[in-house]
């Protein structure tokens, strides 16, 4: 029951951030011209996936950034890598680069599984270091997926946390990130706010992710300090519109 409690209380922090700025954005309307906090934390909901009381929409993706002392990584930075190229790249517009974000490496390759698209991406999970092909090839190749994957990701709305302090693995932005994680996750525990069936995720080959309900893989398997929701209240009263 006390993970109940904490989750509506989440939720709840969320529907007043939600309201402090002036409702969710999805990033296919986002640009580094609006006025984004130097650092924070966003949290990715999945549209239609709704939770199991009420009509609020789920969290499915936490993140964060800039979390190596000495790192320069903005949270507009971390946002971009997500979103992808925009319309005036010359060789592949509206694509991006799976291999600097996460989030789109695990869209893609569930996406690839969904589908049976293996023969078409042999390299998705590769590094470049382990790839021989020339890369502008494998670019190419990739490029339909990419776009799938930016269309996918640019359609989820999203809010933002501003928390402006130093990049170190034991900054607030991180504490906030891994213990909200750890308290969506519904991974080796029981199943709260259940994701639908249809959602994407359901097929990734990770089990983390099709466990948990979440496109995170890093601390859902960990123990959430309910004392990080004193620490979500004040940073939420401190976030501006963009």
């Amino acid at each position: 029951m006390s993970r109940q409690r904490d989750l509506d209380r989440f939720y709840g922090l969320l529907s007043d951030l939600t309201e402090r700025v002036s409702g969710t954005r999805k990033l296919k309307d986002c640009t580094g011209y609006m006025e984004w906090p130097t650092r924070g934390v966003y949290f990715f909901l999945e549209p239609g996936t709704t939770r199991a009381s009420s009509d609020q929409l789920r969290v499915t993706r936490i993140g964060t950034h800039a979390v190596s002392a000495g790192s320069s990584t903005s949270l507009w930075d971390r946002l971009k890598q997500h979103y992808g190229t925009g319309s005036g790249s010359s060789n592949h517009p509206h694509g991006g680069n799976h291999r600097g974000s996460v989030y789109r490496k695990r869209v893609g390759e569930a996406i690839i599984e969904r589908y049976g698209l293996h023969d078409d991406y042999p390299d998705w999970d590769a590094r470049w270091s382990s790839i021989e092909r020339d890369r502008s090839v494998v670019r190419d190749e990739e490029y339909v997926l990419e776009r799938r994957v930016s269309a996918y990701i640019r359609e989820q709305p999203f809010l933002w946390l501003a928390v402006d302090d130093e990049p170190s693995a034991d900054s607030q932005r991180a504490y906030i990130e891994r213990n909200a994680i750890a308290l969506l996750s519904n991974y080796q525990q029981a199943t709260v706010d259940a994701r639908s069936d249809e959602w994407l995720g359901n097929d990734s080959r990770s089990e983390k992710i099709r466990e948990s309900g979440l496109w995170n893989v890093n601390h859902v398997d960990e123990e959430y300090d309910p004392a990080f929701l004193d620490e979500l209240r004040v940073a939420v009263d401190e976030t501006d519109p963009v």
